[in-house]
């Protein structure tokens, strides 16, 4: 396996990860989008763009929401307050990204988490660059006065 071919593999499993929130499931989602990816002749050169595997993988997490039923919480969630505050800031955090749009948390999750350069996320989502970047600064000002903080996100 090359160093290129992990490198997007990892990308894609984070992106499925933070998306799904559930590690087996992340995994299998990336998988699949790999084989499907594979298994395409218009897509047998892993050099083209990770655009398109981005694109199978989303589509792949679309798809695991829509056939999901939701759980009851348990009554009995034990009580650690040691990382009380960790888990306020952590909630904070998940709530402020929960109160974005879905096309501007998947631009946080590209840019910040995937490290995605300016050029591949203008590419996938068809925007131009200039478009993502004051988009990104009007997200992370949102962010910032939803959670209080003046200095950076």
């Amino acid at each position: 396996m090359s160093i290129d071919l992990k490198e997007k593999y990892s990308k894609i499993y984070r992106y499925c990860y933070l998306r799904v929130n559930d590690r087996a499931t992340a995994e299998d989602i990336t998988q699949e989008a790999f084989l499907r990816f594979l298994e395409h002749p218009q897509y047998q050169s892993l050099d083209q763009d990770i655009r398109i595997l981005y694109t199978i993988a989303g589509n792949l997490c679309k798809d695991h929401f829509r056939k999901q039923t939701h759980d009851e919480l348990p009554e009995d969630i034990p009580d650690d307050t040691a990382n009380g505050e960790r888990l306020i800031e952590d909630i904070s955090l998940h709530q402020a990204l929960e109160s974005l749009s879905p096309e501007d948390r998947e631009l946080v999750l590209l840019r910040y988490v995937n490290e995605e350069p300016l050029g591949v996320i203008s590419q996938l989502l068809g925007i131009s660059r200039f478009a993502i970047d004051r988009r990104l600064r009007k997200i992370l000002a949102s962010l910032r006065s939803k959670l209080g903080k003046e200095d950076a996100v």
